[in-house]
């Protein structure tokens, strides 16, 4: 791609949004479109039609989409499938109508069957029953990377589709109603030891698996995609392992300094046992991830004191 050209980032406040921004700036790509969502609701048609037909991007990260929790999917399974679709629908029917040159989809390893052999391997999409904890979302995000690759074979398109595990780090959500797993426990730690509670509770057994790449490794690699990756088939991104939740509970209380105890609440969902991304497809490509665990927790920490620290000042 040339340097020069439009790059439209589709959702570019959010975590994987704006860290994507930061990657294509750092390598040059300066000539960006950004549009809030109070100035452009990627849910109404008609808005997203005029955009396109006016701004004329070259390419986009197609980063836009209702995300939560384990506990805001259960709740609202219609918000999450119903918006992410029409989301989805509206850019890349309107990026086809104007002829985006190259579009990259963000989706999401959730997209695979909850007993899916480990590690996830991009053949078993749809070989079996989603997880029921999060399966909107799941399903939504099959019609978009199912989307790309229709356009691809019926018009030679060249949208490619990413998918990366669980992404966490600077500019996530720390609202405990619909924050993921590495926000929530940061943030829940970090009170319990400013109020002094001497225990926090974590949902589930604590033995379930999950993969967790550093926001900052999951732009990169997207970005890496962008520039090396043409395919019909969407390809997995991530860093090949993956930790207990018990495992990672003990790595932020680490860091946050909390010296109580943790309580793994049994009568709560544990959500999909495991979920870990078979990456060697992407990584014969010639990427791999270089940030740790302990390292992108002391990242994402560093930022939530820097932005949400005065909010416990007495």
């Amino acid at each position: 791609m040339d340097f020069s050209d439009r790059i439209y980032v589709a959702g570019h406040n959010g975590m994987v949004g704006s860290a994507i921004v930061r990657a294509l700036k750092k390598r040059g790509y300066n000539n960006l479109i950004l549009k809030s969502h109070s100035e452009l609701d990627l849910t109404r048609q008609a808005d997203v039609e005029n955009f396109f037909k006016q701004e004329k991007p070259d390419s986009l990260f197609l980063a836009a989409a209702k995300v939560g929790g384990i506990n805001a999917n259960m709740n609202n399974p219609v918000d999450f499938l119903m918006e992410n679709i029409i989301i989805q629908y509206n850019i890349i029917k309107s990026a086809f109508e104007n002829d985006v040159e190259k579009l990259v989809f963000l989706g999401s390893s959730c997209i695979y069957p909850t007993k899916a052999k480990q590690p996830l391997k991009e053949e078993y999409l749809m070989s079996g029953p989603l997880e029921p904890t999060n399966e909107g979302y799941a399903l939504a995000k099959i019609v978009g990377l199912k989307a790309c690759e229709f356009y691809n074979k019926q018009y030679g398109t060249n949208y490619i589709s990413v998918m990366p595990p669980n992404i966490y780090g600077i500019n996530d959500n720390f609202d405990l109603e619909n924050a993921h797993v590495v926000a929530s426990l940061i943030r829940k730690m970090h009170e319990a030891k400013i109020f002094n509670k001497p225990q926090v509770d974590i949902w589930g057994t604590g033995n379930q698996y999950r993969e967790l790449m550093f926001v900052d490794d999951m732009a990169d690699a997207t970005l890496f995609a962008f520039e090396n990756y043409d395919g019909d088939s969407f390809i997995n991104i991530g860093v090949g392992k993956d930790y207990t939740i018990r495992e990672l509970a003990e790595t932020i209380k680490h860091v946050v300094n909390y010296e109580g105890e943790l309580y793994f609440d049994t009568s709560k969902p544990d959500g999909m046992f495991r979920k870990v991304l078979d990456v060697n497809q992407f990584e014969k490509l010639g990427w791999k991830a270089k940030y740790s665990l302990e390292e992108g927790i002391k990242l994402t920490y560093n930022w939530f004191l820097k932005n949400y620290g005065a909010d416990y000042d007495d």
